[in-house]
């Protein structure tokens, strides 16, 4: 390999002038010269030409990169040269060797038996103090008792390491030690030895009467390349084709089409489906046609077979396993048979088993479904409306509708029965009319209870009119009843009705009055659970351990006000609407 070299500063200063005296090499290489370089460069990387030397008579490899062949221009060489990627002398030297390790422990080889000068005052080692001490701490040190001197650490060298010493994962490791692991496996095979050799002797004192089946029963037990360990369940592990063959992901170039596993050299799906016939559908399809099964059967029951003891092999006596494999079928089936007909024996049942076909209780059908002429579906059966998941579309208590579909004054409740009655029964359009008449009754009840808490001039009205109208039905009805009363008579009427209508008069007083003292009653409760509300709500918000104490030293039963007030102010949960208020 050509290698370009750089030169100095210095060094181009000084050899110019023997460059000027040389006028007949020229200042710059010619295109020729590079055209030269170029085929010599080839010439070495095909092994036509031979290899650059360097200085020390080694070969370069023609194939090293230029970036790493190339030295730099300060490293000052003349020639092509290697030298400037291998380890330096003079910088290797100022770094400790790779073999200079670490000792660890401590030199049991030397115990002093007194306590010395500048020792651990606790275990008596010179190498630490007593700060730093790593044993157990003596109740009595060992200054005061010379005894228990421990020994002194190693004293580690003080050593300066390269970039590969400080990465030795070997460093310190003793070779001995894996004297012990040789040992170990030495003895365990020495173990499979013994076996293998008590098993020979057995196999041979079984088969004295023919040495060669024993011969070549060894050999079949050997392990064989491409095949299973145990070589009585052999296995080949091949997957190959004839060269004539087209290759699989040949077949369809359709990058959509069935996969190809190049590992494996298998494609299980069929790469061309929409043709009929094909000459390769797959290995799917090919895997479970013809003997397949059957081969693939034998094999498992020679595997159990083996397991259980019965010498056989489905390659070595495939006559014998076929046999042992339709005696242990034909007595699977018997038992079978035996039990089935001991269970309807003793329970019964056998008139359940006579059922028609499969395909017979699919086919039948009592669903009516009308066809036109062009083959188009006229009158079938009713589509079924497809349910939720969600617990909103369970239907109960005879219901048809879901609770919140009707509504009504003001109430949420069913439109199957118009009952607004959570969780009731339904009783179909049956209880629409009743709903409806109770409905009435209570729309007259509310009417009468919203009066009272009307303008008083209103109802005053409507009691004077009713006044009227019933003093001249008595008037008429008196009139006709007797023309002879007496002009007395009709005196004490004039006076009776003057004191009815001072008593109604006194009345409505107070009326009016009990009605403005329930208002202003009924103000104060609502006023009074507003704050109650909004003091629950602060509570609620503020941390559980910074609330007040509350004790039920004030409780008592509430008034009708109260109860009011807390039915007008509290949250209706069966309106689907009042989250949003």
């Amino acid at each position: 390999m050509a290698a370009t070299t750089r030169a100095s500063v210095s060094q181009i200063l000084r050899n110019k002038d023997d460059a000027a005296e040389e006028e007949d090499e020229p200042k710059k290489k010619s295109r020729e010269d590079w055209r030269k370089a170029k085929e010599l460069e080839e010439a070495r990387k095909a092994g036509t030409a031979p290899a650059a030397v360097d200085e020390t008579g080694k070969d370069i490899n023609p194939h090293i990169p230029q970036y790493i062949s190339s030295a730099p221009w300060y490293y000052g060489t003349a020639g092509p040269t290697l030298k400037h990627q291998r380890p330096q002398e003079d910088r290797e030297a100022q770094f400790t060797k790779l073999d200079t390790f670490y000792n660890k422990g401590v030199d049991t080889t030397k115990v002093a038996t007194k306590f010395r000068k500048g020792a651990c005052e606790n275990c008596g080692a010179m190498t630490h103090k007593k700060k730093d001490c790593l044993d157990r701490p003596r109740k009595i040190g060992a200054k005061f008792t010379n005894a228990g001197i421990a020994p002194d650490e190693f004293n580690q060298p003080n050593l300066n390491l390269s970039y590969d010493g400080k990465r030795d994962r070997w460093n310190g490791y003793d070779p001995l030690e894996h004297k012990a692991i040789i040992e170990e496996y030495q003895k365990i095979e020495e173990a499979k030895r013994e076996l293998r050799a008590k098993k020979l002797e057995q196999d041979a004192v079984e088969d004295d009467d023919n040495a060669e089946e024993d011969e070549d029963k060894y050999v079949d037990e050997v392990d064989m390349p491409g095949t299973k360990v145990d070589s009585k369940q052999r296995i080949t592990v091949r997957n190959l084709r004839i060269r004539e063959d087209t290759a699989k992901y040949l077949r369809n170039l359709d990058p959509n089409s069935a996969y190809y596993d190049p590992k494996t050299r298998s494609m299980r799906d069929n790469p061309n489906p929409e043709t009929a016939e094909s000459d390769y559908t797959g290995e799917n399809f090919v895997r479970f046609t013809g003997d397949t099964r059957a081969h693939a059967a034998a094999q498992l029951f020679a595997w159990e077979a083996h397991s259980r003891g019965v010498d056989v092999h489905l390659l070595a006596e495939p006559t014998k396993l076929q046999v042992l494999q339709r005696e242990y079928h034909d007595k699977f089936h018997k038992f079978k048979s035996q039990v089935k007909e001991s269970v309807l024996e003793k329970y019964g049942g056998e008139e359940h088993l006579k059922v028609p076909p499969r395909e017979l209780l699919l086919a039948q059908t009592e669903v009516f479904t009308q066809y036109n002429r062009d083959g188009t579906i006229a009158n079938g059966p009713e589509k079924q409306l497809a349910k939720s998941k969600y617990e909103e579309d369970v239907l109960i208590n005879n219901h048809t509708s879901v609770w919140g579909s009707y509504w009504r004054d003001g109430q949420w409740g069913y439109k199957c029965c118009h009952s607004f009655v959570k969780m009731s029964y339904c009783v179909g359009e049956a209880g629409k009319s009743v709903v409806l008449e109770v409905k009435d009754a209570d729309a007259g009840k509310a009417s009468t209870s919203s009066a009272v808490f009307k303008e008083p001039a209103e109802k005053k009205k409507d009691k004077k009119e009713k006044e009227k109208s019933s003093s001249s039905s008595s008037s008429s009805s008196s009139s006709s009843s007797s023309d002879s009363e007496t002009d007395h008579r009709s005196k004490t009427e004039k006076t009776s009705k003057k004191k009815k209508k001072r008593k109604s008069k006194k009345k409505r007083k107070k009326d009016k009055k009990e009605l403005k003292k329930e208002e202003d009653k009924l103000k104060k409760a609502l006023e009074a659970e507003e704050r109650q509300q909004k003091h629950a709500s602060y509570l609620l918000s503020v941390d559980e351990r910074k609330r007040p104490y509350n004790s039920m030293y004030e409780a008592k039963a509430p008034t009708e006000e109260e109860m009011e007030a807390y039915r007008m102010k509290r949250q209706r949960e069966e309106d689907p609407m009042s989250q949003f208020m």
